[in-house]
């Protein structure tokens, strides 16, 4: 009973690290900011993100931020 459950144990070990690599990751592959300062002290900030997943997909994915409060 011992040994099958250190022999289960050894097969999850081993097979653990090798899913992370079936599975993979997201891969950034563009990455581009852009703030805006206006005359009256407000702000607009934009971002955009292009990545490609583990299947070869891509995905864009455009964020936009605006600050009505202005800096003084």
């Amino acid at each position: 009973m011992k040994s099958r459950l250190f022999v289960s144990f050894l097969a999850l070990a081993i097979a653990a690290p090798a899913t992370g690599l079936i599975v993979g990751c997201d891969r950034e592959v563009a990455h581009e900011e852009h703030v805006k300062q206006n005359a009256d002290g407000t702000s607009s900030k934009s971002e955009t993100t292009v990545k490609e997943k583990s299947d070869g997909t891509v995905e864009k994915t455009t964020d936009k931020k605006v600050d009505n409060t202005p800096n003084r």
